[in-house]
């Protein structure tokens, strides 16, 4: 995670729930210079950790093709933010729409340059989540999907 943005301490509570729940040890391993997401790949290598959940956030789109390429590199099996992330090769994604996020901002533009104020339009918010699965991913990986986690899957890239 980028601990530079503000949702970071969110980001990396939530994780520990959830990571607590299923009697999962987290690391956290932070990133926000490209010098830095170099370092976390050869942390996890060292570590022997064979998964990792990317942050949603700006900076680390920044680095979508490096962190699909490290991650194959080290052969960590990578679940992302974004559907794009599994095109270029991750191994799969949970999150929203980001066609659909950029389709209402260009709503929101719309009703402002027609007059709305900003202020009186509602707070949206993303309504369209992917699960997104790439099979030669997991192939490569040496990974096994099981048919109910295919069954769910809203895009599988083969």
């Amino acid at each position: 995670m980028n601990p530079t943005n503000p949702i970071a301490k969110t980001f990396f509570d939530e994780a520990q729930a959830a990571a607590n729940k299923l009697g999962i040890q987290l690391h956290a391993l932070n990133a926000s210079t490209p010098m830095e997401v170099d370092q976390v790949f050869a942390t996890l290598a060292k570590l022997g950790i064979g998964a990792l959940v990317v942050m949603a956030e700006p900076f680390l789109d920044g680095y979508r093709d490096r962190l699909v390429e490290l991650s194959a590199r080290y052969r960590i099996a990578g679940c992302y933010p974004w559907r794009e992330y599994v095109l270029t090769g991750g191994l799969m994604s949970y999150g929203t729409n980001l066609a659909d996020s950029y389709r209402q901002v260009g709503i929101y533009i719309g009703r402002i340059l027609k007059g709305e104020s900003p202020s009186n339009l509602p707070v949206m918010e993303p309504t369209k989540f992917e699960f997104v699965l790439n099979l030669r991913t997991a192939k490569a990986l040496g990974l096994t999907v099981p048919p109910g986690i295919l069954s769910i899957a809203d895009e599988v890239i083969e």
